[in-house]
């Protein structure tokens, strides 16, 4: 049983790494790279997998383990949520605990079968690794829309300190925390872990707002805007939407509302991507959606038809109103109207 649910998770793994392949000139080099090195330490983990080898029975394939993929997995949330477009040299030096937990275990087991001192150089490179699920926390935290990201950090989180726990627990000789006494716990353990990875990897596919970097994203790279005028900008073109209601406008552009404020219009296309993480029709849009819906709320307008209240705040063409609304409430203007009035 547990060998074809690994089997199945490994062609799941190769699966997602033909689809980002497919896709590979769309994203940017690094963050790219590092999620494909993440999926392929996945595979690694589970096809080294102690517990349960597909391939060599009671085979100790150390050098497949999951401390491989936990340095990938923190370098890719950090390349993530940064965007940088090149990799810097200097990043090298995370894969140092990496080479070193490798030649720990290759004198574990060719030379010291138990050493006090390897044995605490292996907690320590096991800190390190734990150090940086918690810095990938910290990131993920810091970006503000990528919290989902959380409900597989912590559990991670949580396995690897109860291993450090229990390998302090062993040296004094006081009773280990048993989470399972079932012989395939580790093998399933490995496959949960693959997983919730796989699933992350696909929100990330599949959801535009959560994608891999873009390369659009460099052209805003050596910006001149500094902090206030971001926060400036942004102020002046919330205000322009709720205050003016420019988006009852049918011809509203971005080339207008960049005359009107007197920003360049550059400028509003960088706010709006990097800082609020949309694009300009898509901010007019939702301003436009939600007075579509105040004024279906509004009984002085209940002679009117939903084409005519959409073409009110803004909306001149039936086809893009309804696609919007879907996009962004779930459910098209008619459904939304039997369900909430």
């Amino acid at each position: 049983m547990i060998n074809t649910i690994q089997i199945v998770t490994l062609l799941q793994g190769l699966l997602l790494l033909v689809v980002l392949f497919k896709n590979k000139k769309s994203y940017l080099k690094p963050a790219f790279y590092l999620l494909i090195g993440c999926i392929i330490s996945v595979i690694l983990y589970i096809l080294g997998d102690d517990y349960n080898n597909m391939f060599l029975k009671y085979q100790d394939f150390f050098f497949f383990d999951k401390s491989l993929f936990i340095t990938f997995l923190f370098l890719f949330i950090k390349y993530h949520v940064s965007k940088e477009s090149s990799f810097l040299k200097r990043d090298y030096l995370f894969f140092i605990p990496n080479i070193i937990y490798f030649f720990i275990e290759v004198l574990e087991i060719h030379v010291f079968e138990e050493n006090i001192i390897i044995e605490l150089l292996e907690l320590f490179v096991e800190i390190t690794f734990l150090s940086y699920l918690a810095y990938t926390s910290f990131l993920i935290l810091k970006s503000k829309d990528r919290k989902w990201m959380l409900y597989f950090i912590i559990p991670l989180i949580l396995l690897i300190s109860l291993s450090i726990v229990n390998e302090i627990l062993s040296w004094f000789h006081f009773k280990e925390i048993i989470i399972s006494t079932d012989a395939n716990f580790g093998s399933y353990l490995l496959v949960v872990i693959a997983f919730l990875f796989y699933a992350i990897t696909l929100k990330l596919i599949l959801s535009p707002k959560d994608a891999l970097p873009n390369k659009k994203a460099i052209k805003y790279k050596n910006s001149n805007l500094n902090p206030e005028q971001i926060t400036k900008y942004k102020k002046a073109l919330i205000h322009k939407m709720e205050k003016d209601k420019a988006f009852t406008d049918t011809k509203l552009s971005i080339h207008k509302v960049a005359e009107e404020l007197q920003i360049p219009r550059q400028y509003i296309s960088e706010i709006l991507n990097n800082h609020m993480h949309t694009n300009f029709q898509d901010f007019v849009n939702e301003y436009r959606v939600e007075a579509f819906i105040k004024l279906l709320k509004n009984d002085q307008y209940a002679h009117y038809t939903l084409l005519a209240l959409a073409n009110e705040v803004g909306f001149n063409s039936k086809a893009t109103f309804n696609s919007t609304f879907k996009k962004t409430k779930g459910l098209t203007p008619s459904e939304y109207k039997k369900k909430h009035l």
